[in-house]
């Protein structure tokens, strides 16, 4: 078994599809768990942290060292999460056969790449890493007891998530929050406690997490919503599920607007520089994915489509790409005027 870089690169960027036994078990151990955890899906983590560093940066309070351990922790965090969510919808009848998770990525119990003691033993080691990173925080902050609260909220709803969250139609909404204001919001006040530094800008912070958070959750409502029927059939009440697809759709298509919305706001308060609105490069793809969910998912895919069974998820999936791209470049180009003298005296003259 050799190291297989390039196997690294293209896991963390896109779902990987696997059908033979001898190719899986000749991955190298990265490689194996950036594929079984979706690690192109868990990429959205490393953006809000980034988003969080920026701020952080931006506030004077960032250092490296906590930020890398944050960053590293949460990525595990949230590959935990799906190794876990793998296992229970498996154990409970609901990843079998032709579901919708097994179609669109490699899924190493339902295809017998490794057995339900494996994936256990890899979920309880990438939950110590995790955990490790959450207790290097507590020490870091002195068990501040927000950070106590942060570190008991990501253990319940890493192991709630899947069961009950997601059956009771609160995984969506659990979602927004996570990777919007409460995790960027969660590593500034951890990367500012360390400094020792006031927190009077943490709710702005949190505010600008939440068109990150608000995209990350159309993925989810997007996926739920192409797999909705299957859900239906199988007793997982996610969010569409209990309010119908029509309903479901429309609250996606406000979550996408709402993204650009709460941009154009917190740059209307000043808060960002008007280069934020970069971000609106990404508006075209939003407005696609806007204009597909006005109608209902076909039934097959048009001829030549190659993202089934993905429909809504996929266009919604590309644009978070995309736009967290350009709110990542925007924010640092933001940050930068902030950090500069000279063009942060002038912002504090004129933008302030």
């Amino acid at each position: 078994m050799s190291i297989n870089f390039g196997m690294w690169r293209k896991a963390s960027w896109q779902l990987i599809k696997m059908d033979d036994k001898r190719e899986w078990d000749a991955l190298d151990v990265v490689s194996k768990w950036l594929i079984a955890t979706r690690s192109a899906v868990t990429l959205v983590t490393v953006y809000s942290c980034v988003i969080a560093g920026l701020l952080a940066w931006r506030d004077d309070v960032f250092s490296w060292v906590p930020f890398v351990v944050l960053t590293l922790g949460l990525f595990v965090a949230h590959g935990t999460n799906n190794l876990l969510n793998d296992y229970t919808d498996y154990s409970r009848g609901i990843d079998q056969g032709d579901y919708f998770r097994t179609q669109y990525g490699v899924h190493p119990l339902v295809q017998g790449f490794w057995g339900r003691g494996t994936q256990l033993r890899w979920f309880a080691v990438s939950g110590v890493l995790a955990a490790g990173a959450g207790v290097y925080a507590l020490i870091a902050t002195g068990f501040d007891p927000w950070v106590i609260g942060l570190f008991a909220f990501g253990a319940v709803a890493l192991l709630a998530y899947t069961y009950p969250f997601k059956y009771w139609g609160l995984g969506e909404l659990t979602i927004f929050l996570i990777w919007g204001p409460i995790l960027i919001g969660g590593v500034y006040l951890t990367l500012a406690l360390i400094a020792g530094a006031p927190l009077g800008n943490l709710w702005k912070v949190a505010l600008a997490g939440v068109p990150y958070g608000l995209g990350v959750a159309s993925i989810n409502v997007a996926k739920h919503i192409d797999k909705r029927d299957d859900d239906a059939a199988k007793g997982v009440g996610t969010f569409p599920v209990r309010v119908g697809e029509a309903a479901a759709r429309r609250v996606d298509q406000a979550a996408l607007l709402l993204i650009y919305a709460v941009v154009a706001s917190l740059v209307g308060l000043r808060y960002f520089t008007p280069v934020m609105l970069i971000v609106f490069l990404a508006s075209g793809d939003a407005f696609k994915a806007v204009k597909l969910l006005n109608r209902p998912r076909p039934a097959e895919p048009p001829e030549g489509y190659p993202a089934w069974p993905t429909w809504f998820s996929a266009a919604a999936f590309f644009h978070n790409r995309r736009f967290g791209g350009w709110f990542v470049l925007g924010l640092l180009v933001d940050t930068v005027l902030h950090v500069i003298p000279s063009t942060a005296d002038f912002l504090a003259r004129y933008w302030s």
